[in-house]
């Protein structure tokens, strides 16, 4: 029996690239919140936000007046609840820590507690500032950011170098424990 012919198929290697280059995208949610990979260079601004620098962030903070919002994400264990950080969070001076509140899509429940943090941080007062920040190169910010504005806070500061940046420019740090729902 003789071989049989296998025609070349021209699609096929396209095809293939399409799905490679559809698997390297990141996932984001229809309402526009980065969902996945959110360790990856994130954008230089973020509309409706002031985009800090490190020397912007210290000012700010040396003015007072502003809530500041550190959101890296920590584990809980499942059985109780408690907390898994393996070492100490240092954040910026006077960080409130909302673990967890930086991912894209957030159970109703954690997305309520969330509104409810920023309204008792800025004590009701949606012109009060808040500035939001994790790690570099970290989305999570942005997304709180993103979603701080989308309830009506009108003064957002974010600050994409995080606590990393600080740390790179010599600042003080201080310890801070995760809060969540």
């Amino acid at each position: 029996m003789g071989r049989v012919k296998r025609q070349p198929d021209d699609g096929g290697m396209k095809r293939l690239v399409l799905a490679l280059l559809l698997l390297a995208l990141p996932a984001w949610a229809d309402d526009g919140y980065r969902t996945g990979d959110y360790r990856a260079p994130v954008p230089l601004e973020l509309e409706g936000a002031v985009t800090l620098d490190t020397d912007e962030a210290r000012d700010l903070l040396a003015g007072g007046g502003v809530v500041v919002i550190d959101v890296l994400p920590a584990p809980r264990r499942a059985a109780d609840g408690a907390w898994l950080v393996p070492k100490p969070r240092l954040s910026l001076p006077g960080a409130v820590w909302l673990a967890n509140a930086g991912y894209g899509d957030l159970p109703p429940a954690m997305e309520a507690w969330f509104a409810g943090q920023l309204n008792r941080l800025s004590g009701g007062d949606t012109a009060r500032p808040l500035l939001f920040f994790c790690i570099i190169d970290c989305w999570m910010s942005w997304n709180a950011a993103r979603r701080a504005l989308s309830l009506g806070h009108r003064r957002v500061y974010w600050y994409p170098d995080g606590s990393d940046g600080w740390a790179f420019a010599g600042l003080p740090l201080e310890r801070v424990d995760p809060r969540g729902p």
